[in-house]
């Protein structure tokens, strides 16, 4: 099994414009993901996708691997199926995101090890949550996961809800999950799913993977023990430095 690790990565964003550019103790955001997935060994190629120019030359800069793509795709997804279409012999795709500089490779490695049950149609992680602001913060989306460690719903609303229990009490009477970003796909599913139209659930959550629930495709589930700090406003570059660089 031949699997290829895909690093979107778009300048244009209406919350932090040129964010994979940015500094990050002396190395842009960028390299610091691309430098994480490739210590990842169950990986045969990592590429940054990007649609800008800028992005293209300063992989190259580093002599990272890097590809152009088009500026139209609405989604990461839809850059990784661009990507597997113009790039052949791959089996498996793992779909890394571009705003997470301290990614472990031990997570890429978990999601990838899904692939080696060859009925595994789409991957992604999820991890145990302990703190309640997760558990209410809506911009946490909550999985809840079948007997065969398959997603059955993603939401931004806590689910379960608990009936005859206080909300103070949640964490302590049922384990929750919240969603880690990363996806695998073999190759051809994640060519199907970009094809699919929006779907009704999507539209209601803002969550893409509804749409490929709603269609039918099963999601693996792993579980990590790793969380993922995400950079998503330029206040929190600050937070990534103190917590990865203050001594």
């Amino acid at each position: 099994m031949r699997t290829i690790g895909i690093i979107p990565a778009r300048y244009e964003s209406s919350r932090f414009p040129g964010k994979p550019l940015v500094d990050i103790g002396g190395k842009s955001m960028i390299q610091r993901v691309y430098e994480q997935v490739k210590g990842c060994a169950g990986l045969s190629e990592v590429i940054v996708a990007t649609d800008d120019t800028r992005i293209e030359e300063h992989v190259r800069s580093f002599a990272g691997n890097v590809i152009m793509t088009s500026s139209t795709h609405q989604s990461g997804t839809d850059r990784c199926a661009e990507v597997v279409s113009k790039i052949s012999g791959f089996d498996v795709a793992i779909n890394i995101q571009g705003d997470e500089p301290f990614i472990s490779p031990l997570q890429i490695e978990l999601l990838s090890n899904l692939f080696q049950d060859a009925s595994t149609e789409i991957g992604t992680l999820i991890k145990k949550i302990d703190n309640p602001d997760d558990l209410f913060n809506e911009s946490t989306p909550k999985v809840v996961v079948n007997a065969k460690k398959e997603a059955l719903y993603f939401s931004r609303q806590t689910i379960p809800f608990q009936r005859d229990t206080q909300r103070e009490d949640w964490l302590k009477d049922y384990t929750y999950f919240k969603h880690i970003g990363i996806y695998g796909y073999q190759v051809d599913i994640l060519k199907e799913i970009t094809k699919l139209p929006v779907s009704s659930y999507e539209k209601a959550e803002g969550l893409e993977q509804l749409r490929w629930l709603e269609n039918g495709y099963r999601i693996k589930i792993a579980e990590t023990e790793f969380d993922t700090i995400a950079v998503d406003h330029p206040e929190d570059i600050a937070l990534i430095k103190r917590k990865f660089f203050s001594q």
